[in-house]
C-alpha cells in the first residue's frame, strides 16, 4: 500500500511504545473504524479517557493517519499479508499488527459496503435507437442540405436503483463517424481482452 508521507509518520508516531501504549493503541484504532463507519461521527470520538495525557494535535493526526491506512487497506482488498508488511515497515511490532488486523476484520465487510455506495458507475447501455433526419434549410431560412443523426440511448444508471431513462443526441455524420471509431477501438479492446483471457 501506498502512504503519503504524512500518514506514514502518523503512522510510526501509533507504532510508538512510548506515545502510545497497547491499550490506548487498541483504543484509538477501534475509534478510528467506528468513526469510519458511523454516520454520526464527530470530534467528540477521541474524547476518550486512553486519550487524555496525549497532545490532541498528535492524536489528531495519528487517528487520521490511522483512517487513512484502514480506507486504502480496505479499497486495494488488502490480504493479512499486505497490512502485516505495510505496518512492520512502519515499525509496527507484531502485537500491534495482530491488534490492527483484527479490528481491520471485524469491520472489513462494512466498509467494503460504504466505499461501494460511494462510487460512481457509469450508465449502461440497454437500447439505442436512431433515425436519419435531412435538413434543407436552418432557422434563418439558408441552406443547408446536410444529413444528421438523432441517437435515442436507453440506460439503465446503477446509481438512481437502476432507473432506467433515455438520452438523445443528434450528429452530423462526422461525429458519427468519430462515434464509430470509439465503437470500433472498443470492439478491438474487448477482443484483445477475451483473447488474453483463454490464455
Amino acid at each position: 500500500m501506498e502512504l503519503s508521507e504524512s500518514v506514514q509518520k502518523g503512522l510510526q508516531s501509533l507504532a510508538d511504545p512510548m506515545l502510545f501504549d497497547l491499550k490506548t493503541f487498541s483504543v484509538l484504532i477501534e475509534v478510528a473504524f467506528q468513526s469510519l463507519v458511523s454516520a454520526h461521527a464527530d470530534s467528540s470520538v477521541l474524547d476518550q479517557p486512553e486519550f487524555k495525557r496525549i497532545d490532541q494535535m498528535l492524536l489528531k493526526h495519528c487517528h487520521n493517519a490511522a483512517t487513512t491506512c484502514i480506507l486504502e487497506g480496505v479499497k486495494q482488498n488488502a490480504d493479512k499479508s499486505t497490512i502485516s508488511s505495510c505496518l512492520e515497515d512502519l515499525r509496527f511490532d507484531a502485537e500491534r499488527t495482530d491488534v490492527f488486523y483484527s479490528i481491520y476484520q471485524k469491520y472489513r465487510s462494512d466498509l467494503e459496503t460504504l466505499l461501494s455506495s460511494i462510487g460512481r458507475c457509469p450508465p449502461h447501455i440497454n437500447d439505442v435507437s436512431w433515425r436519419l433526419e435531412y435538413r434543407i434549410k436552418n432557422g434563418h431560412v439558408h441552406k443547408v442540405n446536410e444529413p444528421s443523426y438523432l441517437i435515442s440511448l436507453n440506460v439503465e444508471n446503477a446509481n438512481n436503483g437502476g432507473s432506467s431513462e433515455d438520452l438523445h443526441f443528434s450528429c452530423t455524420m462526422e461525429q458519427l463517424q468519430v462515434h464509430n471509431d470509439l465503437v470500433g477501438k472498443m470492439k478491438d479492446a474487448a477482443k484483445s481482452l477475451e483473447k488474453a483471457t483463454q490464455l
